[in-house]
C-alpha cells in the first residue's frame, strides 16, 4: 500500500483539534471603538452600523459597565463636537467632548486602558485629517495641532495615543510634544500604515468626516502598494512608536504578517466599519452563521500576526469566547 500523511489524526476530534490550535481570540486582545456626542440622553444607532451607537456622556457610562464585565481591557474614544471650524479647535479643547468622556471613563473605571484616536477629521469642516491653506492640506502646520491635541488628550488622562493622521513626521513631533509636557511614559499607537480604503464609509457617517473636497489620498496609501507599507512603519519606529496599527485589516492581512515579521513592536489591525457592517448586513439576511464568521474573521487576524485587534465586534465575540468556555 503507497505510504502516505494521516494528517486526519489530528483532527479526530473536539479535544485533539483544540490542543492542536496553533492561534487563540481572547477578549483580553480586542480594542472597542465608541463614539461619544454632546448632549444628554442620547444613545442613538448609528444606521450604516447595526448596534454601534453615538453615546452622550451620561448614557456612555453604561456602556462602559458592559464592556469592563465583558473582560474587555481597552477601548478607544472618538468624539463628534457639536462645533466644527478649519483647523478643528475643538479636538484640543481642554473641555472637548473626547477630554470630557477620558476624565469619565478614567474616573469610573481606573484600570480600563483608555486611547484616544489623535486625528482633525471629526473636528474640520471640510473633513481632512490636517489643516487645511490655498486648498491643499499643509502637513508641518497640520503637525502643531496635531501635538497640542495629543496634549490635551494625555492631560484629561488618557493611557495610550493613537494618532490617526497620515501626516509626514507625526509620531516624531506627538512624542516630543508629550515628552516636553512630562507625559514620556504615555505610548504611541501609530496608525502607521493607513490604506485609502473603501471600506471606511459607515465610520464617515458616524463622524461627519466625509472630505468636503477632493480625498484623502495624497496621505492615506494607495491599496496597491505594500513596500511603501513597509517604509511607513519603518519612519514610526524610528520616530519613537510603542505599537503599529495597520487599517484596514480584512483585506490587508498580508501586511499585518509583513509588519509583524519585520518590526520588534506589537502590531494591532482595525477592522473597520465596513468590514463590520458587511458581515451585519449579510447576518441579517441569514446568509451566514454570523458568530462563527466574526470568529473566523479575527483568528485570521491573529494568525496574521495582530497582537490586539481594534475591532466594533468586540462585544459579541467576548460574548461568544464567554459562552464557549462554560
Amino acid at each position: 500500500m503507497q505510504s502516505f500523511q494521516r494528517h486526519r489524526r489530528l483532527r479526530q476530534n473536539g479535544s485533539i483539534r483544540r490542543m492542536m490550535r496553533e492561534h487563540h481570540v481572547s477578549s483580553a486582545d480586542f480594542i472597542y471603538p465608541l463614539f461619544v456626542v454632546e448632549g444628554e440622553g442620547i444613545k442613538k444607532e448609528i444606521p450604516s452600523m447595526p448596534q454601534v451607537y453615538h453615546y452622550s456622556l451620561d448614557q456612555l457610562e453604561a456602556e462602559l459597565d458592559e464592556v469592563v464585565a465583558l473582560g474587555i481591557p481597552s477601548i478607544i474614544l472618538f468624539g463628534v463636537p457639536e462645533e466644527k471650524d478649519a483647523c478643528g479647535s475643538e479636538a484640543y479643547a481642554e473641555d472637548g467632548i473626547v477630554q470630557k468622556a477620558i476624565r469619565l471613563a478614567k474616573e469610573r473605571f481606573p484600570d480600563l486602558y483608555v486611547m484616544a484616536d489623535t486625528c482633525l477629521c471629526q473636528y474640520t469642516d471640510h473633513g481632512h485629517c490636517g489643516v487645511v491653506e490655498n486648498g491643499a492640506i499643509h502637513n508641518d502646520h497640520s503637525l502643531d495641532v496635531l501635538v497640542k491635541t495629543a496634549v490635551s488628550q494625555a492631560t484629561a488622562g488618557a493611557d495610550m495615543i493613537a494618532p490617526s493622521n497620515m501626516m509626514d513626521g507625526f509620531v516624531a513631533a506627538i512624542r516630543a510634544g508629550l515628552d516636553e509636557a512630562g507625559f514620556e511614559n504615555v505610548p504611541i499607537l501609530s496608525y502607521a500604515v493607513k490604506y485609502a480604503s473603501s471600506f471606511y464609509g459607515p465610520f464617515r457617517d458616524a463622524v461627519d468626516s466625509t472630505p468636503q473636497f477632493g480625498d484623502r489620498r495624497t496621505y492615506q496609501m494607495d491599496p496597491a502598494n505594500s513596500r511603501e507599507a513597509l517604509r511607513e512603519a519603518a519612519s514610526d519606529v524610528a520616530e519613537g512608536a510603542d505599537v503599529l496599527m495597520v487599517k484596514p485589516g480584512l483585506a490587508y492581512m498580508d501586511i499585518i504578517r509583513q509588519l509583524h515579521d519585520r518590526f520588534d513592536v506589537p502590531i494591532t489591525a482595525y477592522n473597520v466599519s465596513g468590514e463590520y457592517s458587511m458581515v451585519k448586513a449579510a447576518a441579517q439576511q441569514g446568509w451566514i452563521n454570523e458568530r462563527n464568521v466574526v470568529l473566523e474573521l479575527l483568528t485570521g487576524m491573529k494568525r496574521a500576526g495582530a497582537e490586539l485587534i481594534l475591532t466594533y465586534h468586540a462585544k459579541d465575540a467576548a460574548r461568544w469566547l464567554k459562552e464557549a468556555k462554560e
